[in-house]
């Protein structure tokens, strides 16, 4: 998910009552719910190493115990005071699992198996912006800021938004199952047809940003790729997407998988399209492109690894967003 939803989330964590078992409980957690994406640094050496290492290591389960101490050392660095230091591991802890956790659902994925495994697990239920989640998030933000400004002016006794926070977390946790579910029968919708005569290899069902009834379908066959809108409110036609046929598999298309940028878009993405054409600058070359279908169609790709292969041999590779 993206920072603002991983602090709010850490701020009503800490409402909801963390903050009685630790005296900076707040700064603690907000620190932990973001802290993972210290893996940021890598964008200094370009799109290609922020993609090799961003929700690497640092989001991985293995690595969690050591995330959990750097907020506790940044706390005790930034006050120059004492902490208690058992209680507030404990709490960092529980911050850097719930950032794993909101990760995990979304279709970007997440290494959670590092280093035993470089797999991408997701559950491809929520967007890494949701509107619906910022929404209720804001509102118990701002719930107890009115309710003192409101209390000022009647002499009245203001809210602590521990209330607001428990049900912005209970509704994110609501939320989410209700996604899980409708995910779920947007896959069988997709598995249930044929696809011009052919029956689906594999299927995904990635969420739209603010509908959860609207989903982005994806269906490999044998031969192509059918990419489709699912409508979970109305009728599914799968003749009515696009469809992208496979290309034939060349001894320049395995030499460029063999560079790092294919490497890691490979190990990323489920969905990959191939494509090989005459290098539009190299004479006797080709230029071979893999897309992630997840994030762009072939005329117009987002996640690309590209490659200059002339012969067997690759003169240039790079990957960019």
């Amino acid at each position: 998910m993206d920072n603002l939803t991983h602090t709010l989330v850490g701020l009503m964590l800490s409402r909801a009552g963390l903050n009685r078992f630790h005296l900076r409980a707040s700064a603690i957690l907000i620190i932990a719910v973001n802290i993972p994406d210290i893996d940021a640094v890598s964008l200094a050496g370009g799109a290609g190493n922020y993609f090799h290492y961003h929700r690497g290591i640092t989001h991985a389960i293995a690595f969690a115990p050591v995330m959990a101490l750097l907020p506790l050392l940044a706390v005790r660095i930034a006050t120059l005071k004492p902490i208690a230091w058992l209680s507030g591991y404990l709490l960092a802890l529980l911050g850097v699992a719930s950032h794993l956790l909101l990760d995990f659902t979304n279709l970007y994925g997440i290494r959670l198996y590092l280093p035993f495994s470089t797999a991408w697990p997701s559950l491809d239920i929520t967007s890494v912006i949701d509107p619906w989640i910022w929404t209720i998030l804001l509102l118990a933000l701002i719930g107890p800021l009115i309710s003192r400004l409101v209390s000022s002016e009647i002499g009245g006794k203001s809210a602590t938004g521990r209330g607001g926070a428990i049900f912005a977390l209970l509704f994110l946790l609501i939320y989410d199952s209700g996604r899980w579910v409708l995910h779920q029968r947007a896959v069988a919708v997709q598995e249930a047809r044929m696809y011009n005569g052919e029956t689906p290899r594999r299927v995904a069902a990635l969420p739209s940003v603010a509908n959860p009834m609207q989903w982005n379908g994806i269906v490999e066959t044998d031969s192509a790729f059918f990419v489709h809108s699912v409508n979970l409110a109305g009728d599914f036609d799968p003749a009515a997407g696009r469809v992208f046929y496979k290309t034939e598999d060349t001894a320049a298309a395995q030499a460029a998988r063999a560079t790092n940028a294919f490497e890691d878009l490979t190990a990323f993405a489920p969905f990959l399209f191939w494509q090989v054409t005459p290098s539009p600058d190299t004479e006797n070359a080709v230029q071979v492109q893999a897309a992630d279908l997840r994030f762009g169609t072939p005329p117009r790709p987002r996640f690309v690894a590209t490659a200059i292969v002339q012969g067997n041999r690759v003169l240039r590779s790079w990957f960019r967003f």
